[in-house]
């Protein structure tokens, strides 16, 4: 799938950072979009520049992650208004400094930047397919290195520390990823994963400490431009494997055996639990 031209591409987190460049880099292909995010004043400016970049359609969706129910109402308004759907980009996600839950009782981090995500591709997921050659391309990041997940505890109740637990809401994207891929195979729909790369965005925007950092480090990082280029990239090309974890364009391994086939069956089988799927 060279050209998005014409094609359904759904964007999470366009309503900001990388988001907004990946919603950008597809409108210029000519793509459909429908875009995703918290605040829908922004997804209304994000819309208006898309369109001026040549996306043949543009809608906004305003929904919350942090809310299951939400993300259940977005997937039946998603599905309600798109035919087809060939590009879903998993991109929302953040930070927070210290432990706090969401209206459903789960650990924010966890449930925002897997969960959430999770929970919207498996109700798209039969769409997708249906709309093969299509893609499941998900943001996730080096921090998934900062520690494995134990299965135990995906809530983080026996111990909080803000960035481990970041990453290992990241490494549930890989896993997420791995097992996609092996669902979706021979399908004609692929599932991949990017790092983007240490980006200026509003990500820790929650968090003081986060914030006070990248002001400092923001002359030495990527813009959300560049750390949006893969998976851009990754939406159109031919040459991806599925189920690889992208690094500027390349393969690169991952850590904690996040290509592991029994524990992403078992992240995959536990977060179906946790969301309420069968």
């Amino acid at each position: 799938m060279t050209q998005l031209s014409g094609k359904s591409c759904v964007v999470t987190g366009a309503s900001s950072g990388i988001g907004v460049e990946i919603a950008r880099g597809l409108a210029a292909q000519g793509a459909r979009l429908a875009l995703v995010g918290r605040d829908k004043d922004r997804l209304h400016e994000v819309a208006e520049s898309c369109r001026s970049l040549g996306a043949a359609a543009v809608e906004v969706y305003p929904c919350d992650f942090a809310s299951l129910d939400e993300v259940r109402d977005l997937a039946d308004r998603l599905l309600a208004d798109l035919p087809e759907i060939h590009v879903l980009m998993n991109n929302a996600g953040g930070v927070v400094a210290k432990r706090q839950e969401t209206v459903d009782g789960y650990e924010w981090m966890f449930a925002v930047n897997h969960l959430a995500p999770y929970l919207l591709t498996r109700l798209l997921l039969d769409r997708l397919v249906a709309s093969a050659p299509a893609r499941v391309v998900t943001t996730a990041s080096d921090a998934h290195t900062f520690g494995p997940i134990d299965v135990d505890d995906y809530q983080s109740a026996k111990a909080f520390s803000t960035m481990k637990v970041y990453g290992k809401s990241k490494l549930a994207n890989i896993l997420m990823t791995t097992q996609l891929a092996k669902v979706l195979d021979g399908t004609g729909a692929t599932a991949t994963v990017f790092h983007p790369g240490f980006v200026s965005t509003s990500l820790a925007r929650d968090n003081v400490l986060g914030v006070v950092f990248m002001k400092l480090a923001r002359p030495f990082i990527k813009s959300p431009k560049q750390g949006a280029d893969t998976g851009v990239w990754l939406a159109t090309t031919d040459e991806a494997r599925n189920g690889e974890y992208y690094v500027k364009r390349k393969p690169h391994a991952v850590k904690h055996d996040g290509q592991d086939p029994a524990l992403a069956q078992r992240v995959w089988d536990d977060s179906a639990k946790l969301v309420s799927l069968g």
